[in-house]
C-alpha cells in the first residue's frame, strides 16, 4: 500500500514543476528494487491527481531492472531472485548498480493551458 504515498509525491513532484500549466503525460523510471506494483501506483496516481495540473495525465511506467555488482570479484549480474550472493564468487559485499530508481523523466505540458488547480 505504500503506493499511495509514492503516488502522493510524485504528483507533488509533477505540480511544482508543471507551474500551473496542465500536464498531459508524465514518464516514470521505476526500479524493480523498489516493490512497487505497478497497476497500484497506476490506480493511486489517477485518484491523487484528481483536482490537480495532472488530472487526465498520461502516467507511463518504464521498469528499470535491477543489477548488482560484487565488489569482491567486480561480476555485474542481473537480479532475478531476492538472493544478493555473487553468482560467481558467493561474496555477499555487492554495491546496486540500477534498480532503486524512482524518477520522474520527463513531463509534457500544454503551453497554452493555464490552470488554477
Amino acid at each position: 500500500m505504500h503506493e499511495l504515498s509514492v503516488a502522493g509525491a510524485i504528483v507533488d513532484t509533477v505540480v511544482r514543476a508543471a507551474e500551473g500549466r496542465h500536464v498531459s503525460a508524465v514518464r516514470l523510471r521505476v526500479g524493480h528494487l523498489r516493490q512497487v506494483v505497478p497497476d497500484s501506483l497506476a490506480f493511486y496516481l489517477e485518484i491523487v491527481s484528481r483536482e490537480t495540473v495532472c488530472e487526465g495525465a498520461a502516467f507511463e511506467q518504464v521498469a528499470v531492472e535491477a543489477w548488482l555488482r560484487c565488489r569482491g570479484c567486480e561480476e555485474s549480474w542481473q537480479v532475478t531472485e531476492a538472493a544478493f550472493r555473487c553468482p560467481a564468487c558467493a561474496g555477499s559485499d555487492v554495491e546496486v548498480l540500477s534498480g532503486e530508481e524512482l524518477e520522474v523523466e520527463s513531463i509534457e505540458v500544454e503551453e497554452n493551458a493555464a490552470c488554477t488547480a
